[in-house]
């Protein structure tokens, strides 16, 4: 469920828990562009036939892929009306804990660990947000980061 929030009253979200998306299916034909824009082929990602004797018993997703997946995820939990830019400032720490196998469910877990006022920019607030990604059905997370995106108004 998307939280709705006004710009006046960002600094205030700290300590919020944003909740759960909604799952995801993860594709073969998904993890075969995001090889193809990236420029990574490896075959435990786009060659089903032979991952299935791989580690992991059939192709897994780009671990950069499962990441990438924050950014439709976190507009689907917050949105912030009031703004004139909204940014995704960056990361301070991401895990790759468990691989997403082809035709998994995901979701995200977002919580607002700090916002802080941006000091090179007026009118401008920083959040912190700790992201974990799940695996449905899974006992580890597929990503646990901690994602940093500026609002300014």
């Amino acid at each position: 469920m998307t939280t709705t929030i006004a710009y006046d009253q960002l600094a205030g979200l700290a300590g919020t828990d944003l909740g759960y998306t909604e799952y995801r299916t993860v594709t073969q034909e998904q993890v075969n562009l995001f090889a193809d824009a990236t420029d990574d082929h490896q075959w435990i990602h786009v060659d089903p036939v032979r991952a299935k004797d791989g580690p992991f018993g059939g192709p897994i997703a780009h671990g950069f892929l499962s990441l990438s997946l924050t950014v439709p995820f976190w507009t689907e939990l917050l949105d912030v009306t009031g703004v004139a830019t909204k940014l995704n400032y960056g990361l301070d720490k991401v895990r790759f804990p468990a691989p997403v196998a082809v035709g998994s469910r995901v979701r995200m877990r977002a919580v607002v660990a700090e916002v802080a006022e941006v000091a090179e920019v007026r009118g401008g607030y920083q959040l912190v947000v700790d992201q974990t990604v799940e695996i449905e059905g899974g006992v580890k997370p597929a990503v646990v980061a901690r994602g940093l995106y500026r609002f300014l108004a």
